[in-house]
């Protein structure tokens, strides 16, 4: 249930909903979820928009986009890594309608420590969301509501 957070300069991104969407679309496949409200409902893309001089390289240049993905420990092994990295990379150019920006993209990974993923006002450890998204599994195979 990770979250992703955009930043780039305001006018970057045409279609920054689109963008979101996209994004926690494609992290939930990478990750190989199971496709359930839980995880549907709890992967989400935040695009925060700069104002002009809000962001600089030490040149002056401020046509950089960072991506920074949270996810609960563990959840990207190192193939999952290169993806979301390689991916996310190529979905920001493309939103942006700027195939030079893939130069200018960093995509950080960070991992929330075990027990340090709240949900629902409650801190989680790992267990506990496996054992929350298996139970929502077994709901919906016997036909309850999730």
């Amino acid at each position: 249930m990770p979250m992703i957070d955009v930043y780039a300069t305001a006018g970057t991104f045409p279609d920054a909903h689109a963008l979101a969407r996209t994004l926690a679309t494609t992290l939930m496949r990478i990750e190989q979820v199971p496709d359930i409200p839980m995880f549907r409902e709890n992967t989400a893309a935040f695009v925060h928009e700069l104002t002009a001089g809000r962001l600089s390289n030490v040149e002056g240049e401020s046509a950089y986009v960072r991506v920074q993905v949270l996810t609960n420990a563990g959840a990207l092994d190192r193939d999952k890594q290169i993806a979301v990295v390689e991916q996310f990379t190529r979905i920001v150019a493309d939103a942006a309608g700027d195939p030079s920006l893939t130069a200018r993209t960093w995509v950080l990974l960070t991992e929330a420590v075990d027990g340090g993923w709240g949900l629902g006002g409650r801190a989680h450890t790992n267990s506990e969301l496996i054992d929350a998204a298996r139970a929502q599994i077994a709901q919906l195979q016997a036909g309850g509501p999730a």
